[in-house]
């Protein structure tokens, strides 16, 4: 048996797959992005009534189409790996399984009575446009930045919870029932709109006292508006600084640093 050979074109696969720093890697990343774009801009197009009606034919050819190209791409990913099945059961995994499963089950649910099903499984369909952070390599960066920021943007959503559960259960109390406050989960629902600066006006403040405290809690919603964003910069450019776009070859995942020599998720040699 040539263990060497096989191991050797698994990793030539793997190399095209999952690295981009190659013209391999960055031609299959670049038709991969054009199949997803198309595969869901078929989706969409497939949702217009009379667009279905007279192009229902070449729509399902170009689905089936589609569906065979990315039905390919998840099996390669699966040999190029040296674990299938925990790539099989990452959030990649999952979503590239995702991305074809919903057109063979269509197959088995054609009747009259389940063109709900179908449905679902059309919707579902669009949601091949997450397999795009396959082939950014900036998502890696971005993904490390939000998981580094967890803690104080949980912090900071307990924060943003307190203020409007209280703030609207203040106004619950100053504007009452006959001003559309009327009860505190309503109340709650404005002061999330207030803070948000969304403002839709389906319930507004009408005594003096509400009013300045709707402007107070306005003044407070701009000034945390950005306190999430500068949380996430600071830990981006610690990423950037600190993370290497090198997936690893047992588990495909990214995020290591640059100067790694195992995976820090499963150990793996890189």
């Amino acid at each position: 048996m040539n263990t060497s050979g096989d191991q050797g074109w698994r990793h030539r696969l793997h190399t095209i797959i999952f690295e981009a720093d190659t013209p391999a890697g960055r031609a299959f990343d670049t038709l991969l992005i054009a199949a997803i774009l198309l595969s869901v801009m078929i989706v969409m197009l497939e949702s217009i009534t009379h667009f279905r009606a007279e192009y229902a034919v070449q729509l399902r050819a170009a689905e089936w189409f589609f569906t065979f190209v990315f039905t390919v791409e998840y099996f390669a990913r699966l040999i190029s790996v040296r674990s299938p099945s925990k790539y099989a059961r990452s959030f990649f995994g999952i979503v590239d399984l995702l991305a074809i499963l919903p057109t063979y089950l269509s197959v088995f649910f054609a009747g009259a009575q389940s063109l709900l099903v179908i449905r679902v499984f059309r919707i579902v369909r669009v949601f091949r446009v997450f397999k795009l952070a396959h082939y950014l390599r900036e998502a890696n960066v971005l993904s490390v930045a939000l998981r580094a920021s967890r803690p104080k943007i949980t912090v900071f959503l307990i924060t943003v919870s307190a203020t409007v559960v209280s703030m609207g259960s203040v106004m619950y109390l100053v504007e009452g029932p006959e001003n559309g406050f009327t009860s505190i989960p309503v109340s709650v629902y404005w002061s999330i709109v207030t803070m948000t600066t969304v403002g839709y006006g389906d319930i507004s403040p009408k005594t003096p006292l509400g009013q300045l405290l709707a402007s107070l809690l306005m003044i407070v919603g701009y000034g945390i508006i950005a306190v999430p964003t500068g949380i996430v910069s600071v830990e981006i450019a610690k990423a950037t600084r600190a993370v290497s776009g090198q997936a690893c070859p047992n588990c495909s995942r990214e995020g290591h640093d640059i100067d790694a020599s195992f995976c820090k998720f499963c150990g793996g040699h890189l």
